[in-house]
């Protein structure tokens, strides 16, 4: 892999030590992948007690690193981790047990079932925005698929990495699942050695660098790679509940959010009416004056000051187009601060249109039909998520056939994410495999296919050399024609 030359170089200690763990999990994944549903079950009971001790050191943490407050720590980092352990404790007997499976008539007296082993060592590569959430649900899913890991979180959470290394370290031993904190200089030479699988969470560029690094060494990948999600409200829809879902998720996390509403597509008609009401939504959620918005502990800060540049430069870039600023627009970059902000009228030209915002911005754009709102969604690279406001079936089954993009709620915003009975994940560009529940079981998991021959009279035997003569002539067409 190209070295990055604003990356700083690896401390030689740091270097022996991942490659000390390295070689010590994969010399141990084999007695780890040999434990039952019972043994793996007692680790996430562990885990799960473990996270419960650790409560307040996280919501000190996620408060030092993102300005997240215990309310949205608990709704969207730890409430979610520990409901996918206690998902994954009461399904996992049936998700490791084998299925039997038919045979097709040639191998009628053939028993076949699917097997599911571990894939053995895996890297997980966590994302900065919700650095819990992100780092232990795809290790939920690890562990329960009899994994050893090795996790890198983003070094833009560094509270909350201390806090998750304590977890880890009282919880498994290193030979089982290790976490090794820093820069991108630690990812690279992660990258560089030959793990099994890779789950990263991140942006595209960076995804693109992890699937070449996978590709060296033949490794399954999973990537969650986000995108410009978009909400589509028309003119049946119920505005007071689309205003108000709109609202939430675009502001949690500060719009720090892979499936939040990247922006707006409503129908021309209401897009005043709707528009008032997440702004009424907003004064009522975070407080009715730009003083008492920045001043409330509900809404959280820009990670750091690169990033809070980036969203500042889409914002002034919109506005010096002809954007009509309608809502918010106040920053503070000491503070790390965008208010909730609702930009209109925004020109083509404008790169908010290019990439995801990742900030609490929203930029709205009307139709007239709703084929002018599936073809702009079609005309973009696939998102991570989409949601549409109707209460017209015709209009929700087109949207919903006419589009693609990794997952979908009707009515209201991301709930689809936290449902572990609905895989989640991108498609293309959004990214590639799918996490929660059984589906990122499956994704740690190699589905084995496996046939016990019959012991008396396998079928088979009629098809092997030499070949030749009436009967086996007749059973190879039979094969041909007709099983």
């Amino acid at each position: 892999m190209m070295q990055n030359p604003s990356v700083t170089v690896l401390h030689p200690d740091l270097k022996s030590e991942i490659h000390r763990v390295f070689a010590l999990q994969k010399q141990h994944q084999w007695e780890v992948g040999r434990t039952n549903a019972r043994q793996r079950i007692s680790k996430l009971k562990r885990l799960h007690q473990l996270i419960m001790d650790f409560r307040k050191p996280l919501e000190e943490a996620l408060w030092a690193d993102l300005h997240k407050c215990q309310a949205e720590v608990n709704i969207s980092e730890v409430g979610v981790v520990l409901h996918e352990i206690r998902f994954a404790i009461q399904h996992l007997s049936s998700w490791m047990t084998p299925k039997r499976v038919g045979a097709s008539l040639p191998l009628f007296r053939s028993h076949n079932e699917i097997q599911y082993e571990p894939k053995g060592g895996c890297l997980i590569l966590s994302p900065w925005n919700f650095p819990f959430n992100l780092s232990f649900d795809p290790l939920v899913s690890a562990i329960a698929a009899g994994n050893c890991v090795i996790l890198k979180p983003s070094e833009f959470s560094p509270n909350t990495n201390k806090v998750m290394k304590e977890i880890l370290d009282q919880c498994f031993p290193p030979g089982e699942v290790s976490i090794f904190d820093g820069d991108a200089s630690v990812a690279q030479e992660l990258l560089s050695l030959p793990f099994n699988h890779i789950f990263f969470t991140g942006n595209q560029g960076v995804g693109k660098i992890v699937m070449r690094a996978a590709a060296e060494h033949l490794a399954s990948v999973t990537l969650e790679l986000g995108g410009k999600s978009p909400v589509i409200v028309d003119q049946t829809a119920d505005l007071d509940a689309a205003a108000a879902k709109i609202a939430w998720l675009k502001v949690i996390n500060a719009g720090q959010t892979c499936i939040a509403p990247d922006y707006l597509l409503v129908h021309e008609s209401c897009q005043d009416i709707l528009l008032k009401k997440i702004q009424q939504k907003w004064k009522k959620f975070y407080g009715d004056t730009p003083e008492k918005v920045k001043a409330t502990p509900d809404i959280c800060r820009i990670v750091s000051g690169r990033h809070f540049q980036r969203v500042q430069q889409l914002l002034d870039n919109a506005v010096s187009q002809g954007a009509t600023l309608v809502e918010g627009g106040q920053t503070d970059e000491q503070e790390l601060y965008i208010a909730p902000t609702i930009i209109s009228n925004v020109p083509e030209t404008a790169k908010i249109w290019e990439e995801e915002i990742f900030g609490p911005i929203l930029p709205v754009r009307t139709y007239k039909h709703l084929a002018e709102a599936v073809a702009y969604i079609n005309s973009q690279p696939k998102a991570l998520s989409m949601y549409i406001f109707s209460t017209s079936d015709r209009s929700i089954r087109s949207v919903l056939a006419e589009t693609r993009c990794g997952g979908v709620t009707v009515n209201d915003c991301g709930p689809h994410f936290y449902n572990p009975e609905l895989p989640f994940g991108g498609s293309n560009s959004s990214g590639m495999g799918k996490c929660h529940g059984e589906f990122g079981f499956l994704e740690f998991t190699n589905q084995k296919g496996v046939l016990y021959q019959a012991k008396q009279l396998p079928v088979t035997d009629f098809f092997v050399p030499p070949y030749g003569g009436k009967l086996r002539d007749w059973l190879l067409e039979g094969l041909v024609r007709w099983f």
